[in-house]
């Protein structure tokens, strides 16, 4: 498996059946500044989507179009994906599996919110926010715990799922801040490895991981902070 973080929550995840973008947020992205969108979409089978908000949705809808990929995302949000012209949609929602040939999908909890504001000035929700759980045939499973707050339920989706590699948010403001990550992280997850994520984009959140990676000092989990664009093979 082959992770590369795109910058903010955008991830491409590849395994030998899949290649998969997550929260593709890329147009309007600082921190995908000088990737190529061309490049990291090459060949995409999948993209999926943890909720409603633009710097997660991002280049969905012309990324669909685009490559013919199946879209994954909550019902309400994929309702409104459809109305854009996705033609090919797996919706769900909390507590779901979906499968999807290799590898399977499941909607867990997020403390967040999830919408869109039109060009009239309307907000539009877009379902519940989520994490996404991904069981790969053969390969390391994934957590994507999308935008959210500490929760004590993380406990239970360790319990259900016992994911390998959890993907954290970390800026701070709209998410947990570094230190409660690691808190969580710490008390509720066996990550043998941690990417942190959503941080460094905009100027209000967290410009870098420290405190999460201070955190995380002394634990059993890897913390790989890695810089957009750079992979590692797991």
């Amino acid at each position: 498996m082959k992770i590369t973080w795109l910058g903010h929550s955008a991830f491409r995840i590849e395994t030998s059946k899949a290649k998969i973008l997550l929260d593709p947020f890329l147009s309007y992205n600082a921190s995908f500044s000088g990737q190529d969108i061309k490049d990291v979409s090459a060949g995409i089978t999948h993209i999926l989507l943890t909720h409603g908000h633009g710097d997660h949705v991002g280049d969905t809808v012309a990324l669909a179009k685009e490559t013919g990929a199946v879209v994954l995302a909550n019902a309400d949000l994929a309702a409104w994906l459809g109305s854009k012209g996705v033609d090919k949609i797996e919706m769900g929602n909390t507590g779901g599996t979906i499968a999807l040939g290799s590898f399977s999908a499941t909607f867990t909890n997020a403390l967040h919110s999830s919408a869109q504001i039109t060009e009239d000035g309307v907000s539009h929700a877009l379902g519940n926010a989520n994490g996404l759980m991904l069981h790969f045939d053969d390969e390391a499973s994934i957590l994507a715990m999308g935008d959210t707050d500490i929760f004590s339920d993380m406990a239970l989706i360790n319990e259900l799922h016992q994911p390998d590699i959890g993907f954290v948010p970390v800026g701070d403001r709209f998410t947990m801040g570094g230190a409660v990550a690691a808190l969580a992280c710490r008390r509720y997850f066996n990550f043998k490895t941690a990417i942190p994520c959503h941080y460094g984009t905009f100027p209000i959140i967290d410009q870098t991981a420290e405190k999460f990676v201070a955190g995380m000092e002394g634990s059993k989990t890897e913390v790989r902070a890695i810089k957009p664009s750079e992979s590692l093979s797991i």
